[in-house]
Formats: C-alpha cells, sequence, structure tokens
C-alpha cells in the first residue's frame, strides 16, 4: 500500500546530521509516511550508516553532487504518494510536525504547499522561516526570519510560499507545474517552484504547529563564496522566469535593477564579497534559456496573479536588516560549501 507521504532527504556528507534527524521523523505521531534519502556522493559513511541503521529507508545514491534540486526531483520521481515533503538533512522536527502539515493540507483542495515553523538550533526562541516572503522588486528572503517565537500561535494563514528545508507539496500540483528547476542546482529553487505555483492558483499555507529546528546553512555555509554566487545567479534567473504579465515587469524593472544594484555594491564594500557580482554575471548570461522556460509559467496563467501575495517594498538601505539575524552563522575562518 502506499504511504500517502514521501519524505525526501538530501544528503552530502551529513552523518553527524543524520543521526539526530532519523530518529526525530522516528518519532512523529503521523505514521503513514515513507522516507527517501538522495545521498550526493557522500565520503563519510552515511549511507553505510543508513543502511545499518535505517535499512526502510529508500536509498539513491549519486557518485557525486548533484545538488538540491535534482536530487529532490529523483524521490519525488519515484515517489508515489499524495504528499511530498522535502526536509532538510540538518533539521530535527518534533513529534507532531508531520501531522501538523498534513491536517492543514487537507482541508482545502487548493492548498498546494505547506510551510513550517523553522527555529535556529542553537536559539530555539528564534525563528529561521515561516515561509518564503517575496517583495514587489523579486526580492525573497525567509519570513519573520530572526523574529521572536510565539509558542502560542495557533492558526495557519496565507503565505507566498514555503521554504524547502521543511515543507509539503501535494502531489496533484507538482504534476501540473512541475518539479524544482534542476537548472538553480541549489537555493532559491523552492521560491521558482512557489512562484509558478502561484501562476497557476495554488495556495500556501504556514502552519505555526509544524515545528523544526535547523541547523541553518551547515551544508552551504552562510556566506560562503559557493551560496553568494549561486544566490546571485539564481536571483536573475527568478525575475526572469517568473515576473510578469510582462506589463508589470516592464513597469517595475528600474527599480528592480537599481535594488539590486544596490545589493551588490553593498556585497562588494560592506562584506568584500565579489561572487555576488560573479553570480549575477553568470545569471545574465543564462537569461535566454529562462526566458524560454518562461513562456510556459506566464504565458496563460494571467488570472492568477502572485503579486496580491507580496511584503510591502523598503527602502534599499533596509533590505539588509531582513538578514541581520544570519551574520552570527557566517563562519569566522574560512568558508563552508
Amino acid at each position: 500500500m502506499t504511504p500517502r507521504v514521501s519524505i525526501v532527504l538530501v544528503n552530502w556528507n551529513g552523518l553527524h546530521h543524520l543521526e539526530k534527524c532519523l530518529p526525530a521523523l522516528g518519532a512523529q505521531t503521523f505514521p503513514d509516511f515513507e522516507i527517501f534519502l538522495v545521498d550526493n556522493g557522500s565520503t563519510d559513511g552515511s549511507t553505510e550508516w543508513v543502511r545499518g541503521h535505517y535499512p526502510q529507508v529508500r536509498l539513491i545514491c549519486n557518485d557525486h553532487n548533484t545538488g538540491f534540486a535534482v536530487a529532490n526531483n529523483q524521490a519525488m520521481r519515484q515517489s508515489q504518494a499524495e504528499f511530498i515533503v522535502t526536509l532538510n538533512n540538518d533539521t530535527q522536527v518534533e513529534p507532531t510536525w508531520l501531522a501538523a502539515l498534513v491536517a492543514v493540507a487537507e482541508t482545502d483542495p487548493s492548498v498546494g504547499m505547506v510551510a513550517s515553523k523553522m527555529l535556529f538550533t542553537q536559539q530555539p526562541e528564534v525563528i529561521n522561516s515561516t515561509g518564503i516572503a517575496l517583495d514587489p522588486v523579486g526580492i525573497a528572503w525567509d519570513r519573520q526570519g530572526g523574529t521572536l517565537d510565539d509558542p502560542n500561535e495557533e492558526q495557519p494563514i496565507e503565505v507566498f510560499g514555503p521554504c524547502a528545508g521543511a515543507a509539503l507539496y501535494r502531489r496533484a500540483m507538482l504534476d501540473q507545474i512541475g518539479l524544482f528547476d534542476e537548472a538553480f542546482f541549489a537555493y532559491a529553487e523552492d521560491v521558482d517552484l512557489a512562484w509558478r505555483a502561484r501562476w497557476a492558483g495554488w495556495r500556501c499555507l504556514y502552519v505555526p504547529a509544524a515545528r523544526v529546528h535547523h541547523d541553518h546553512s551547515a551544508t552551504g555555509g552562510e556566506g560562503s563564496p559557493f551560496k553568494s554566487r549561486l544566490l546571485g545567479r539564481n536571483k536573475v534567473w527568478l525575475i526572469a522566469k517568473n515576473y510578469g504579465p510582462l506589463g508589470r515587469l516592464l513597469l517595475y524593472l528600474p527599480l528592480i535593477v537599481v535594488y539590486d544594484l544596490a545589493a551588490v555594491v553593498y556585497a562588494l564594500v560592506v562584506r568584500r564579497d565579489v561572487y555576488t557580482l560573479v553570480g549575477r554575471l553568470e545569471g545574465l548570461a543564462g537569461l535566454p534559456q529562462m526566458w524560454r522556460k518562461r513562456a510556459a509559467i506566464v504565458g496563460t496563467a494571467e488570472s492568477s496573479p502572485w503579486y496580491h501575495h507580496l511584503e510591502p517594498l523598503v527602502s534599499p538601505w533596509q533590505v539588509a536588516r531582513r538578514y541581520r539575524h544570519l551574520r552570527s552563522l557566517v563562519p569566522k575562518q574560512g568558508h563552508g560549501s
């Protein structure tokens, strides 16, 4: 009998994370799920440990790091479940997490996505993410990131989309709009998926009761050249693919350019981060392929405007405040990747 939920974990040399992540999944109050673990060429004994300790986990082994998007898609294509949940390997979920996600998804068939409450592992009183926030110039960030958790928060509310670090997706939605864009490799692929879903008329609800503790950027490394480059590149691709209709894009394009230039200057001057610029140049080089993908997204879906779910626009110098809580996560010496 096919489980109702498939949980997908992507792993790359994350044995020390799996030793905490998998036991937490085993303690879930919602029992009707299976686990896929897609290993991206780990050399730390991850796959051997999983085979020995969790033989029920469905392993997919790659011989190299294929990236977050490709790895998740591999498992999604094998799954037959009604709901697919993507979960970072550097998380620990609370016992009622999955039950809370499924319960809300069942309330309305138009809900194609459900977002968790993600809390920082080292600061469990501080929110990491309650979904994706997006503003009128196409800047995406972790909703409520850095704010204090309200443990009494109960009511699900509509948000733009879920962070794929702990997200539920309805199979029917994925069958309609497709899976993660594999060209993104990692970072912002969840924003792209949510944006496409919004164009197609699907909704997303954030569920405060679905609580997850997350060791943020434990794999990619917050502030690393690897992450900065991919974020810069994928930001350009997000706008090219999803911002529309064309009249709205042309109207906001001057502002989009101004805000993006401000972000690059800030990175170069304040953080001495050249990879933010390198990534954007890569993004511009890849514009033709993204523009071709755009036609399939916005060409026939203008009856479902995504911009009804945007956060207010703030001044360019206030944008950096959205990320200041992440500064303590930047490694003091060297960078992870």
